[in-house]
């Protein structure tokens, strides 16, 4: 199963439209994980449109009108891997016991909000993924997404992909 996750993606404030490379990868895969901060509806319904399976939940800078069609938390099984998808997690510092103690029937979690590509384990397994941002790049040298494979159950091939600058 072929995966993609993003966050932090701010269109239209950020950027007008996501970058092609990333509507590429979007057509590609089998489930698109997006951690809020989408901003505006008109691209969770075009995501929604060009997904397989999507899987999405509000951010600090969405709107009534995405928390009302967005959890807060979403929890998924995909392919036996335990998912679930937060914004925020709180500072970065003791967040891998933070979050394993707050999700600790989960694989993976895949969060947003510090537009800061992250990558690392947590007591009993947990697995913690944050893509970055595709359209503010903050402080970081590269706008970000990441992609994954889920083979039974296991995640696979986790790469972190750096989009060109605009």
């Amino acid at each position: 199963m072929r995966l993609l996750v993003t966050a932090d993606t701010h269109v239209p404030k950020r950027a007008r439209d996501l970058p092609g490379p990333l509507w590429a990868a979007i057509d590609e895969s089998d489930v698109v994980v997006h951690a809020g901060d989408w901003v505006d509806e008109s691209l969770l319904d075009a995501m929604s449109a060009r997904s397989r399976r999507l899987v999405g939940v509000y951010g600090n800078n969405d709107g009534p009108a995405l928390r009302a069609r967005l959890p807060e938390v979403a929890r998924v099984d995909l392919d036996g891997l335990r998912v679930a998808v937060v914004h925020e997690t709180g500072p970065r510092t003791g967040r891998e016991q933070r979050c394993a103690a707050r999700f600790p029937d989960v694989d993976l979690l895949v969060f947003g909000h510090s537009h800061i590509p992250w990558d690392t384990g947590a007591p009993g397994g947990l697995r913690l993924l944050n893509p970055g941002s595709p359209t503010d790049r903050r402080s970081q040298p590269y706008a970000t997404y990441l992609t994954a494979e889920i083979d039974a159950g296991r995640l696979t091939k986790v790469t972190l992909r750096r989009l060109p600058r605009p």
